[in-house]
């Protein structure tokens, strides 16, 4: 038997060995209905921007109700299961300057009153092996559905995630229609086509490690990887190093906005961040470096390819993804449970950004954004796991970058009561 047959037939073998010694999710699968699930999340979202030099404000407010209704898998080989997800919302107040993402909106521009929006989805699991189709809210770093909204962003498509050996998550998928946090109609990003793949592998408790790509037709190919090492102190302290990076190039028919190339079918780029975190009892500290290269900036979510497809540190009003640009990052977060408080904490953060390209502007725009978050979370009583959080940013800009290439100079709030309901 040749070498490769032989060195092929060792690695099956190996992992169905270990595949064996590990308990199936299907064969401890309890029903349909004995392992159903179904929970609703009610939210009061409300979204500010207020915009500098002369550019109009905007200022979303509203009122959602976030259901999902999830099937037990049935019993035996292959279990198979249902589900839905969806939410209805209704606008609070006038809503007459809204935007965002957050409210849709009719032809002549007014908001909605009230909107509903939702899929199904069937799917079947073969021992750690779970395939689904239908309407999912995908958290794929290459694909990932925007959740800073009101309501999600919703792919209807197909998803396999498999762990048949202990430590390694692979994940496929393909996806035909892309709705934004803020639209009607189902598809209504127009998508033609994505394809997503991926594994992620935890060696031990310390050392974690993932790749995921994607090829969306016509569109653009992407290509994540992230390293996560968390190196312990002592007994209530310790350091997270963290490193991600993208490659993206893009298609002729794909949209940007910050090319400095004429060359349609030649834009890329590159990004990538590292950060330390260091926690010590209830504090963390975190320091993170981001850097752009080619001749796009990482121009995401503007072909239905996710609006939070960002996974990087650097990434707060602002992501600071520039063409070419340079950013650092000082993070610190506080939990006050340690101080008596539980379920209460405060983020801030400060992050500069330089060395941006503007087409026939300048090589040398800059930006900086200062974050501030606080959230409480009941901890016991009928309103337990209800939250409110108050978020933050004051987001300032060099002349050059205003929103003839970004977001411009902004004062921005965020407001989220989220009350959750259990069913069953």
């Amino acid at each position: 038997m040749p070498k490769a047959q032989k060195l092929t037939l060792a690695v099956l073998i190996n992992a169905a060995l270990i595949t064996s010694t590990y308990a199936s999710e299907q064969s401890e699968a309890k029903g349909f209905v004995e392992d159903a699930s179904g929970n609703v999340l009610f939210r009061t979202g409300y979204l500010n921007r207020d915009k500098k030099n002369g550019v109009e404000d905007t200022s979303s407010y509203a009122q959602t109700a976030m259901v999902k209704l999830d099937s037990g898998f049935t019993q035996g080989v292959v279990g198979f299961g249902v589900g839905i997800i969806g939410d209805a919302s209704f606008k609070l107040g006038s809503n007459n300057n809204a935007g965002n993402g957050m409210i849709p909106k009719h032809p002549d521009g007014s908001a909605y009153d009230h909107w509903a929006r939702g899929g199904g989805y069937v799917k079947a699991r073969y021992s750690n092996t779970t395939v689904s189709y239908g309407t999912h809210i995908l958290d794929i770093p290459v694909l990932a559905s925007n959740t800073a909204r009101l309501v999600p962003e919703y792919f209807e498509g197909v998803l396999a995630t498999s762990r048949e050996i202990d430590g390694l998550e692979l994940t496929a998928g393909k996806f035909t229609k892309d709705q934004y946090s803020d639209q009607i109609n189902s598809d209504g990003r127009h998508l033609d086509r994505a394809v997503v793949w991926g594994a992620k592998y935890k060696f031990d408790d310390h050392l974690t490690t993932s790749y995921f790509g994607l090829d969306s037709k016509d569109k653009l190919g992407r290509h994540y990887i992230n390293a996560n090492y968390k190196q312990p102190l002592n007994q209530d302290s310790g350091l997270t190093y963290d490193l991600s990076a993208y490659h993206t190039k893009w298609d002729e028919k794909a949209s940007t906005y910050s090319s400095t190339t004429d060359d349609l079918s030649n834009r890329k780029n590159t990004i990538w961040a590292l950060s330390t975190t260091y926690n010590t009892g209830p504090h963390s500290v975190m320091l993170a470096y981001q850097q752009n290269n080619g001749n796009t900036g990482y121009d995401y979510g503007e072909n239905a390819d996710g609006a939070q497809s960002i996974y990087l540190p650097n990434s707060y009003l602002s992501d600071f993804i520039g063409n070419s640009e340079k950013s650092a990052q000082l993070q610190y977060n506080v939990d006050f449970g340690g101080y008596g408080v539980p379920g209460l904490s405060w983020t801030t953060a400060f992050v500069y950004g330089w060395d941006i390209k503007v087409k026939n502007l300048t090589d040398n725009a800059q930006e900086r954004e200062f974050f501030n978050q606080v959230k409480y979370t009941v901890q016991s009583g009928f309103a337990k796991d209800a939250s409110l959080r108050v978020r933050h940013s004051y987001y300032r800009a060099s002349d050059e970058y205003q929103t003839n290439a970004y977001i411009g100079d902004t004062n921005e709030w965020r407001l989220w009561l989220d009350i959750p309901v259990k069913f069953f």
